[in-house]
């Protein structure tokens, strides 16, 4: 078994579309076709994760700087198919993302999780991330 971890090329991240699908299974797909294009624009990267050449996992990227935490880079939309959980390839994927961020100058990793997300929420405190805020959303009202 050949496990590789690399950048999807940005000509090429229309391939996560799947595994974005089954990750927010209620939205549409041209929604998530439309929003890609509009991420890519903004400096959306995302790691694939690999067996075998067949993309089994993804981590999408945004490398950002804050006020009160500095460069950082964001794990974003987390997904691994559930055949291939609790093998270690969460963790691996993960390390090769901390190297990534050092590389571009990242001093730190921030991320989101939902409150709902019980096995997610304990995957980031087993990883060393420490709970500090909450996430608000809002929509905004079309006028």
């Amino acid at each position: 078994m050949s496990t590789e971890i690399k950048l999807i090329p940005t000509d090429n991240l229309i391939s996560i579309i799947p595994l974005i699908k089954l990750l927010n299974p209620a939205l549409p797909e041209t929604m998530f076709k439309t929003r890609l294009e509009e991420m890519i624009a903004q400096g959306y990267q995302c790691a694939g994760l690999y067996i075998d050449n067949k993309l089994i996992g993804i981590c999408g990227l945004w490398i950002m700087t804050k006020l009160y935490v500095g460069k950082h880079i964001e794990p974003d939309n987390v997904f691994i198919l559930p055949e291939y959980r609790r093998l270690g390839l969460g963790k691996r994927l993960l390390e090769w993302v901390y190297k990534y961020g050092k590389s571009q100058g990242c001093i730190a990793s921030e991320l989101n999780c939902y409150v709902s997300n019980e096995t997610g929420n304990a995957f980031w405190e087993q990883e060393g991330f420490a709970k500090i805020g909450y996430h608000y959303q809002k929509y905004l009202e079309s006028s």
